[in-house]
């Protein structure tokens, strides 16, 4: 358990730390880099609400864990729960500058339709990180092997209430699938490749729904072929080693070009195909060091809120606390209901027939 209430933490720690560093970037504030040279680094940082609050990345994940901690009869009515809280959670995220296609997807839902409630558009501007990063948690409900038929389903419907787009809805089974790897105690440099195996059973799932076929095929390629493109760069594939390759020379600076090189914008960690790729690639690097994962994954010049958010949780699944220094977590916003929500998604999973 205590590893799903880290992950829970630590994923709106990751969060807080980044939105912060994208807040900061253009302001007259200095850099969190800087702030926190001045105090020693993160070892002496308290991320109290007040300056360090979080983003919607924290509010939609949240919402998305409280709905599948409650107690639904079938799928069905577990979309019609998160269509709820997508909606109440709305209202708080304007002062969090959140992600448009998040704002414009939640307004396109129907909380009292009750057949139709959480179909959306396709949306052409869909394909951000937003489902990403809401969606760790479906893989820590559902995180045991033979649910993966359900983990596909809600990963999808999820994405696309907000996203509906390949790129964007694909980010989401991407993170719930690395997070239910992290569960399993699968070895981090195989869960890319497991990833894109499942990809085509995401495909036969979005046939059977019929929704929106034509306008996603046009689209679907882009994702596979993206992370095809990573693993190859790491030199991860079937019949490589155990190890990732990293180039020599790979410091801030480097990290930053890479990171815009897999964007399709120009700012790492914007679309739903490469936010989930910088924190898996920082996860990769960093191995069980909290300070080296910050670094790569929430201090970087792109979307790093959206970024550290992926990679916080994962790491919390994967370490835990104990690397971590307190004051990131002790006063963290909304902490007694991330902790909640953490224990209950442990118990349900493991409860689970």
């Amino acid at each position: 358990m205590e590893k799903f209430t880290a992950a829970m933490l630590l994923g709106s720690v990751g969060d807080a730390l980044g939105y912060a560093n994208v807040c900061r970037e253009n302001s007259a504030l200095g850099s969190v880099q800087d702030e926190l040279r001045k105090i020693g680094g993160l070892d002496h940082l308290v991320l109290s609400p007040g300056k360090w609050p979080v983003s919607d990345n924290t509010i939609m994940h949240l919402a998305t864990a409280e709905a599948l901690a409650t107690d639904f009869w079938c799928l069905d009515d577990l979309y019609r729960e998160m269509v709820r809280c997508y909606v109440e959670a709305m209202e708080k995220l304007p002062e969090r500058r959140p992600d448009p296609a998040t704002v414009e997807g939640c307004s396109l839902l129907k909380p009292d339709n009750y057949l139709l409630a959480w179909h959306t558009p396709f949306s052409e501007k869909g394909s951000g990180f937003g489902a990403a990063t809401k969606a760790m948690c479906i893989g820590m409900r559902y995180w045991k092997p033979e649910r993966l038929g359900t983990l596909i389903e809600v990963s999808i419907e999820c994405g696309r209430m907000t996203h509906n787009h390949p790129t964007g809805f694909l980010g989401s089974l991407c993170t719930a699938l690395f997070a239910s790897y992290a569960v399993q105690g699968k070895p981090l440099v195989q869960w890319g490749r497991d990833m894109l195996k499942v990809v085509p059973m995401a495909e036969e799932y979005c046939r059977k729904t019929i929704r929106h076929m034509a306008e996603y095929q046009e689209h679907w390629f882009y994702f596979e072929a993206k992370w095809q493109f990573y693993l190859e760069e790491r030199k991860i594939s079937e019949d490589s080693g155990n190890e990732a390759t990293f180039p020599e020379n790979y410091d801030a600076e480097e990290r930053d070009k890479t990171y815009k090189k897999w964007s399709s914008e120009g700012r790492g960690g914007r679309r739903g195909h490469d936010a989930p790729m910088i924190a898996y690639d920082a996860l990769l690097a960093a191995g069980g060091s909290w300070t080296e994962l910050c670094q790569r994954a929430m201090l970087h010049g792109g979307e790093s809120g959206a970024t550290g958010a992926i990679a916080g949780c994962l790491f919390g699944l994967l370490h835990g606390l104990d690397a971590v220094p307190r004051g990131l977590y002790q006063e963290l916003e909304h902490r007694p209901r991330l902790e909640s929500v953490g224990a209950a998604l442990h118990r349900l999973s493991t409860e689970e027939k």
